[in-house]
């Protein structure tokens, strides 16, 4: 039986949790199947897969640097309600897919809500987390 390496498709089944033990993320029911080094996950997650073999199980630690990296306060903005679609219902929590000018887009947050303004949160939900997997490699490809 071979170890993972760089450049194997690998298949995995995996938990992930918060340090206060509340599960983020599961593979149970389908699993994740993605080729290492080609950067389909995080860092650490990869890094902790490359030496294992099929039936093997680990749990790690991932730091947030490795992991979605640290939370950036630049990456919160308010914005004028004004430069919304008029109708658009904004709620606490709701995702929305932002156009930047070069076309590029990515989602953003709203984290708060006052009349006359948005504030918006690009930072993924688990930046400035440091993320427990709990992974078993099922096959290597």
């Amino acid at each position: 039986m071979g170890q993972a390496k760089q450049g194997d498709t690998v298949r995995v089944y995996y938990t992930g949790t918060l340090e206060n033990g509340t599960i983020f993320d599961s593979s149970e029911q389908e699993g994740l199947q993605f080729t290492i080094g080609q950067g389909q996950v995080i860092p650490g997650f990869e890094q902790a897969v490359i030496g294992m073999q099929p039936g093997d199980e680990r749990t790690i630690t991932i730091p947030a640097d490795k992991a979605y990296g640290p939370y950036r306060p630049e990456m919160v903005a308010w914005v004028e309600r004004e430069h919304f679609p008029a109708g658009l219902h904004l709620e606490l929590g709701q995702l929305l897919q932002v156009r930047q000018g070069e076309g590029q887009t990515f989602v953003v947050k709203v984290t708060e809500l006052t009349e006359s303004r948005v504030k918006l949160d690009a930072n993924h939900p688990l930046a400035g987390k440091d993320l427990t997997f709990a992974i078993r490699l099922v096959e290597i490809a």
